[in-house]
């Protein structure tokens, strides 16, 4: 069985920082993807889905520094869905990338000098 995901968006807004009980840092961000098509009448119509994607340990951590609105990223992890209860009762699930490794692709948020850097876990 595989679950992988590949994508190549932009992120949506500045990636966002969390510290773990343990210690470690988890970031999280949105990665738009678009599509687009001519509709029936000749209409351009664009799609666009939102990715959130979450990084751990030093992906995170480099994620946090370079990263920022627009940055436009080569992602690779796998999905998973997690569920919680809130206070009241309710049931609530998030379908998220776990991210294993992240390619920054402008030059703008790259970690160093090269036009593409890539940040396994």
């Amino acid at each position: 069985m595989v679950n992988k995901v590949i994508l190549v968006g932009r992120l949506g807004k500045d990636p966002e920082e969390k510290a773990l009980k343990d210690g470690s840092t988890m970031c999280i961000f949105s990665v738009a993807t678009s599509e687009s098509y001519k509709d029936k009448q000749g209409q351009k119509v664009e799609n666009t889905e939102w990715h959130r994607c979450v990084a751990f340990r030093n992906t995170a951590e480099v994620c946090v520094k370079y990263l920022k609105k627009g940055s436009l990223v080569y992602v690779e992890g796998k999905l998973n869905t997690r569920t919680w209860e809130t206070e009241p009762g309710d049931k609530k699930s998030i379908v998220e990338i776990v991210l294993n490794s992240v390619q920054f692709l402008d030059s703008k948020g790259s970690a160093s000098e090269d036009e593409h850097s890539e940040i396994p876990f």
